[in-house]
Protein backbone atom coordinates (compact mmCIF):
# COMPACT_ATOMS: atom_id res chain seq x y z
CA UNK A 1 0.00 0.00 0.00
CA UNK A 2 1.46 3.72 -0.58
CA UNK A 3 1.68 6.40 1.83
CA UNK A 4 -0.95 8.54 -0.17
CA UNK A 5 -3.85 5.76 0.29
CA UNK A 6 -2.26 4.98 4.01
CA UNK A 7 -5.45 5.12 6.09
CA UNK A 8 -3.13 4.76 9.44
CA UNK A 9 -5.57 1.73 10.91
CA UNK A 10 -3.52 -1.24 11.32
CA UNK A 11 -3.33 -3.85 9.07
CA UNK A 12 -6.15 -6.40 10.18
CA UNK A 13 -8.80 -3.22 10.40
CA UNK A 14 -7.54 -1.84 7.03
CA UNK A 15 -8.17 -5.81 5.91
CA UNK A 16 -11.37 -5.72 7.14
CA UNK A 17 -12.20 -3.20 4.68
CA UNK A 18 -10.75 -4.16 2.30
CA UNK A 19 -7.70 -1.53 1.69
CA UNK A 20 -5.48 -4.67 1.56
CA UNK A 21 -5.48 -8.29 1.14
CA UNK A 22 -6.35 -10.55 3.69
CA UNK A 23 -3.57 -12.92 4.75
CA UNK A 24 -5.03 -16.39 3.74
CA UNK A 25 -1.43 -19.10 4.31
CA UNK A 26 0.05 -18.89 7.43
CA UNK A 27 2.29 -21.10 9.70
CA UNK A 28 -0.83 -23.13 9.64
CA UNK A 29 -2.79 -24.41 6.86
CA UNK A 30 -6.25 -22.47 6.47
CA UNK A 31 -5.98 -20.12 8.89
CA UNK A 32 -7.27 -16.64 8.20
CA UNK A 33 -8.26 -13.43 9.72
CA UNK A 34 -11.73 -14.67 9.54
CA UNK A 35 -11.48 -18.25 11.37
CA UNK A 36 -9.76 -16.09 14.37
CA UNK A 37 -12.54 -13.55 14.63
CA UNK A 38 -14.79 -16.24 14.52
CA UNK A 39 -12.73 -18.10 17.14
CA UNK A 40 -12.39 -15.54 19.46
CA UNK A 41 -16.33 -15.25 19.17
CA UNK A 42 -16.88 -18.73 19.89
CA UNK A 43 -14.74 -18.52 23.29
CA UNK A 44 -16.37 -15.21 24.40
CA UNK A 45 -19.71 -17.16 24.05
CA UNK A 46 -19.09 -20.28 25.81
CA UNK A 47 -17.04 -18.87 28.75
CA UNK A 48 -16.93 -15.00 28.34
CA UNK A 49 -14.99 -12.29 27.38
CA UNK A 50 -12.74 -12.77 29.88
CA UNK A 51 -11.89 -15.72 28.85
CA UNK A 52 -10.56 -14.31 25.07
CA UNK A 53 -6.63 -13.83 24.66
CA UNK A 54 -4.54 -14.61 21.98
CA UNK A 55 -3.04 -17.84 23.77
CA UNK A 56 -6.50 -19.24 24.20
CA UNK A 57 -8.22 -18.52 20.67
CA UNK A 58 -5.05 -20.20 18.83
CA UNK A 59 -5.66 -23.33 21.04
CA UNK A 60 -8.79 -23.16 19.64
CA UNK A 61 -7.20 -23.14 16.65
CA UNK A 62 -5.03 -26.12 17.01
CA UNK A 63 -2.00 -23.38 16.77
CA UNK A 64 0.63 -21.46 18.36
CA UNK A 65 -0.67 -18.07 19.63
CA UNK A 66 2.66 -15.88 18.08
CA UNK A 67 1.03 -17.39 14.33
CA UNK A 68 -2.01 -15.43 15.43
CA UNK A 69 -0.28 -12.40 15.04
CA UNK A 70 0.40 -12.39 11.10
CA UNK A 71 -3.31 -11.65 11.12
CA UNK A 72 -4.06 -9.31 14.51
CA UNK A 73 -1.62 -7.28 15.90
CA UNK A 74 -3.45 -6.73 19.20
CA UNK A 75 -6.12 -8.10 21.51
CA UNK A 76 -8.01 -4.51 21.23
CA UNK A 77 -7.81 -5.47 17.54
CA UNK A 78 -9.14 -8.47 18.12
CA UNK A 79 -12.17 -7.22 20.16
CA UNK A 80 -12.96 -4.47 17.49
CA UNK A 81 -12.88 -7.08 14.68
CA UNK A 82 -15.41 -9.18 17.14
CA UNK A 83 -17.31 -7.07 17.91
CA UNK A 84 -17.66 -5.46 14.12
CA UNK A 85 -18.48 -9.55 13.25
CA UNK A 86 -21.37 -10.35 16.15
CA UNK A 87 -23.36 -6.95 15.41
CA UNK A 88 -22.91 -7.71 11.66
CA UNK A 89 -24.83 -5.12 9.25
CA UNK A 90 -28.49 -3.43 10.31
CA UNK A 91 -31.54 -3.75 8.39
CA UNK A 92 -31.93 -1.64 5.74
CA UNK A 93 -32.36 1.63 5.67
CA UNK A 94 -36.44 2.19 5.95
CA UNK A 95 -38.16 4.06 3.30
CA UNK A 96 -39.92 7.45 3.40
CA UNK A 97 -43.32 5.77 4.83
CA UNK A 98 -41.52 5.43 8.12
CA UNK A 99 -40.75 8.26 10.48
CA UNK A 100 -37.73 9.07 11.72
CA UNK A 101 -39.36 8.74 15.41
CA UNK A 102 -40.48 4.81 14.50
CA UNK A 103 -37.09 4.73 12.51
CA UNK A 104 -35.00 5.41 15.12
CA UNK A 105 -36.96 2.70 17.57
CA UNK A 106 -36.42 -0.19 15.17
CA UNK A 107 -32.66 0.80 15.51
CA UNK A 108 -32.51 0.65 19.00
CA UNK A 109 -34.77 -2.61 19.08
CA UNK A 110 -32.17 -4.43 16.46
CA UNK A 111 -29.13 -2.88 18.61
CA UNK A 112 -30.47 -4.44 21.86
CA UNK A 113 -31.24 -7.80 20.07
CA UNK A 114 -27.73 -7.82 19.05
CA UNK A 115 -26.79 -7.87 22.18
CA UNK A 116 -28.76 -10.38 23.60
CA UNK A 117 -27.42 -12.78 20.98
CA UNK A 118 -23.97 -11.86 22.04
CA UNK A 119 -23.83 -11.30 25.63
CA UNK A 120 -20.69 -11.05 25.93
CA UNK A 121 -20.22 -7.41 24.23
CA UNK A 122 -21.80 -5.94 26.83
CA UNK A 123 -18.08 -6.04 28.34
CA UNK A 124 -16.33 -4.73 25.39
CA UNK A 125 -14.74 -1.43 26.13
CA UNK A 126 -16.08 1.29 24.39
CA UNK A 127 -12.36 2.75 23.74
CA UNK A 128 -12.88 4.57 20.07
CA UNK A 129 -15.20 5.92 18.21
CA UNK A 130 -16.95 3.72 15.51
CA UNK A 131 -14.14 2.41 12.87
CA UNK A 132 -15.25 -0.44 11.30
CA UNK A 133 -17.76 -1.54 8.60
CA UNK A 134 -20.44 -3.00 10.16
CA UNK A 135 -20.13 -0.03 12.88
CA UNK A 136 -20.44 2.57 9.99
CA UNK A 137 -22.72 1.10 8.33
CA UNK A 138 -25.12 1.22 11.57
CA UNK A 139 -24.41 4.88 11.93
CA UNK A 140 -25.21 5.37 8.75
CA UNK A 141 -28.56 4.09 9.12
CA UNK A 142 -29.17 6.18 11.90
CA UNK A 143 -28.13 9.14 10.58
CA UNK A 144 -30.08 8.35 7.22
CA UNK A 145 -33.24 8.09 9.81
CA UNK A 146 -32.89 11.06 11.51
CA UNK A 147 -32.35 13.38 7.98
CA UNK A 148 -35.72 14.86 8.23
CA UNK A 149 -35.31 16.00 11.57
CA UNK A 150 -33.44 18.95 10.36
CA UNK A 151 -31.12 18.40 13.46
CA UNK A 152 -27.72 19.21 12.63
CA UNK A 153 -24.55 17.20 12.48
CA UNK A 154 -23.58 17.01 15.88
CA UNK A 155 -26.99 17.13 17.41
CA UNK A 156 -27.68 14.04 15.61
CA UNK A 157 -24.86 12.64 16.29
CA UNK A 158 -25.82 13.07 19.92
CA UNK A 159 -28.71 11.50 19.46
CA UNK A 160 -26.95 8.68 17.95
CA UNK A 161 -24.91 8.28 20.96
CA UNK A 162 -27.93 9.33 23.84
CA UNK A 163 -29.70 6.27 21.85
CA UNK A 164 -27.18 3.34 22.16
CA UNK A 165 -25.76 4.90 25.16
CA UNK A 166 -29.30 3.78 26.74
CA UNK A 167 -29.84 0.49 24.68
CA UNK A 168 -26.26 -0.91 26.17
CA UNK A 169 -26.94 0.39 29.67
CA UNK A 170 -30.52 -1.56 29.44
CA UNK A 171 -28.71 -4.45 27.79
CA UNK A 172 -25.66 -4.55 30.74
CA UNK A 173 -28.71 -4.53 33.33
CA UNK A 174 -31.06 -7.10 32.15
CA UNK A 175 -28.57 -9.51 31.28
CA UNK A 176 -26.56 -8.68 34.65
CA UNK A 177 -29.27 -10.03 36.56
CA UNK A 178 -30.00 -12.49 33.98
CA UNK A 179 -26.72 -14.06 34.37
CA UNK A 180 -26.57 -13.63 38.69
CA UNK A 181 -30.27 -15.34 38.74
CA UNK A 182 -28.83 -17.84 36.59
CA UNK A 183 -25.88 -18.76 38.83
CA UNK A 184 -27.82 -19.10 41.97
CA UNK A 185 -30.36 -21.69 39.91
CA UNK A 186 -33.10 -18.99 38.72
CA UNK A 187 -34.80 -16.74 37.03
CA UNK A 188 -34.70 -13.03 36.28
CA UNK A 189 -38.26 -12.67 36.97
CA UNK A 190 -38.01 -14.84 40.46
CA UNK A 191 -34.84 -12.94 41.38
CA UNK A 192 -37.07 -9.20 41.49
CA UNK A 193 -39.92 -11.24 43.29
CA UNK A 194 -37.84 -12.16 46.13
CA UNK A 195 -36.05 -9.04 45.77
CA UNK A 196 -39.95 -7.38 46.00
CA UNK A 197 -40.10 -9.46 49.12
CA UNK A 198 -37.17 -8.49 51.15
CA UNK A 199 -37.53 -5.39 50.72
CA UNK A 200 -41.00 -5.15 51.92
CA UNK A 201 -39.64 -6.94 55.11
CA UNK A 202 -37.15 -4.16 56.06
CA UNK A 203 -38.49 -0.91 54.37
CA UNK A 204 -40.25 1.61 57.06
CA UNK A 205 -43.23 3.14 56.01
CA UNK A 206 -42.39 5.85 58.30
CA UNK A 207 -38.98 6.22 57.41
CA UNK A 208 -39.50 5.46 53.13
CA UNK A 209 -43.27 6.31 52.74
CA UNK A 210 -42.14 7.00 48.80
CA UNK A 211 -40.89 3.75 48.35
CA UNK A 212 -43.79 1.50 50.72
CA UNK A 213 -46.62 3.19 48.34
CA UNK A 214 -44.75 2.38 45.23
CA UNK A 215 -44.41 -1.35 46.22
CA UNK A 216 -47.74 -1.25 47.83
CA UNK A 217 -49.24 -0.11 44.09
CA UNK A 218 -47.54 -2.96 42.58
CA UNK A 219 -44.83 -0.17 41.13
CA UNK A 220 -42.07 -2.62 41.10
CA UNK A 221 -43.74 -5.38 39.46
CA UNK A 222 -43.34 -5.90 35.45
CA UNK A 223 -45.85 -5.31 32.94
CA UNK A 224 -47.47 -8.62 32.77
CA UNK A 225 -45.94 -10.13 29.41
CA UNK A 226 -43.34 -7.28 29.04
CA UNK A 227 -40.09 -7.92 31.32
CA UNK A 228 -39.19 -4.94 28.67
CA UNK A 229 -41.94 -2.35 29.31
CA UNK A 230 -39.29 -0.09 31.26
CA UNK A 231 -37.09 -0.31 28.13
CA UNK A 232 -39.79 1.05 25.99
CA UNK A 233 -40.46 3.60 28.80
CA UNK A 234 -36.93 5.26 28.64
CA UNK A 235 -36.83 5.08 24.69
CA UNK A 236 -39.98 6.51 24.25
CA UNK A 237 -38.98 9.28 27.20
CA UNK A 238 -36.08 9.78 25.00
CA UNK A 239 -37.28 10.05 21.84
CA UNK A 240 -39.95 12.57 23.17
CA UNK A 241 -36.92 14.99 24.13
CA UNK A 242 -35.81 14.69 20.18
CA UNK A 243 -39.10 15.18 18.85
CA UNK A 244 -39.39 17.82 21.44
CA UNK A 245 -36.52 19.84 19.98
CA UNK A 246 -37.33 19.01 16.09
CA UNK A 247 -40.41 20.57 16.26
CA UNK A 248 -39.44 23.98 18.12
CA UNK A 249 -37.01 24.29 15.37
CA UNK A 250 -39.57 23.66 12.75
CA UNK A 251 -41.41 26.09 14.82
CA UNK A 252 -38.70 29.11 15.01
CA UNK A 253 -37.77 28.48 10.65
CA UNK A 254 -41.41 28.63 10.16
CA UNK A 255 -41.83 31.87 12.32
CA UNK A 256 -38.80 33.30 10.68
CA UNK A 257 -39.61 32.65 7.13
CA UNK A 258 -43.84 33.91 8.23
Amino acid sequence: MTDDTDSGLPASLEAAWGLRERPTRGPKRGLSLDRIVQAAIAVAAADGLAAVSMGRVAKELGTAPMSLYRYVAAKTELLDLMTDAAFGPPEPTPGPEVTWREGMSRWAWDQLAGFRRHPWLRHVPVGSPPILPNQIAWMEHALAVLRPTGLTGPEKIATVLLVSGYVRYWATVTLDVQAVAQAAGSTAEEAMATYGRRLAKVVDPARFPEVSELMSSGGLDDEPGNPDADFVFGLERILDGVEALVRSRATGHAAATG
